[in-house]
């Protein structure tokens, strides 16, 4: 117990309380200039719900979620095992070349590609050049509907670096003389991914599908940098609707209130993630 309280303390001060006040505050009117709560139920949620800025910030949730998960796991890992079979020449410069993203400060990275989408930045100026067009411009950062897609992509850039690591790590950690085993009695290179690198990576996969929804919650500071929300809250992110509620507009129930609902959306999802993986184990047995 000596051990564990300094931990356990940091923990309890840093996150747990943070996390119990902030729950407690949803159910309230705060008032700053006062120091004054008033207890208004469900008032915030109420007010969330119906609030459509609120859900255009799930939606994106949702798709960020869905890069993350079904964009940047399966690129890295496909990154990764092109790297630890030695298909690809000069892996050590590929790796660092994918990985160098995740090193670079967010903030310069959104405001970098919000230039370079931007009607004067370089891709229109690509486009330009390929179709022979000088005269297009590119609209698609301040267009609601497509304002994403960009995100999406950058996303995808910057990130599949981690993944590629986490992978490439435990690909090296599998005997190497079970692969040669399973050669030897005859086993092709798909059998050998199917029955013997992927099985041994579930627990990876599930890390990383639980890294990427907890990130994806949480991002803020890409998205700001390169629309700040915008055009017209079309790219906002749950993280951006709280941070307007709470600082902006000085609402902090009401962005208690949305930190909430990102928690259990959280642990929601984590949990279909870990039932996923126990059904696949059952089926695998």
């Amino acid at each position: 117990m000596i051990f564990v309280f300094p931990a356990l303390a940091i923990y309890l001060a840093v996150i747990a309380f943070p996390i119990i006040s902030s729950v407690g505050l949803s159910f309230t009117d705060y008032n700053i200039y006062k120091n004054l709560a008033i207890w208004t139920g469900l008032a915030n949620y109420i007010k969330i719900f119906k609030d459509p800025v609120f859900w255009f910030s799930m939606r994106n949730n949702f798709f960020v979620i869905f890069v993350s998960v079904f964009g940047q796991i399966p690129l890295g890992f496909v990154l990764a095992y092109l790297i630890y079979r030695r298909l690809v020449k000069r892996s050590v410069f590929f790796q660092a070349m994918v990985f160098l993203p995740t090193v670079i400060s967010t903030i310069i990275i959104g405001i970098l590609w919000s230039k370079m989408f931007s009607p004067i930045g370089v891709v229109p100026r690509i486009i330009q050049v390929i179709t022979n067009n000088p005269d297009y411009s590119m609209t698609i950062m301040t267009n609601k509907n497509l304002a994403m897609i960009p995100i999406g992509f950058v996303l995808l850039w910057m990130y599949t670096g981690t993944y590629l690591i986490i992978f490439l790590a435990n690909l090296q950690n599998i005997d190497p003389d079970i692969i040669e085993a399973a050669q030897i009695d005859g086993a092709t290179d798909g059998q050998i991914f199917r029955k013997i690198i992927v099985p041994q990576l579930y627990g990876v996969l599930v890390l990383t599908s639980i890294l990427a929804i907890s990130g994806s919650l949480r991002s803020f500071d890409l998205i700001f940098a390169m629309t700040g929300g915008g055009p017209a809250y079309y790219t906002n992110l749950l993280s951006i609707y709280m941070y307007n509620q709470s600082f902006i507009f000085h609402n902090y129930g009401v962005g208690s209130a949305v930190s909430t609902v990102m928690v259990i959306l959280s642990i929601v999802l984590v949990i279909l993630i870990r039932l996923a993986r126990r059904k696949i184990d059952i089926m695998e047995a």
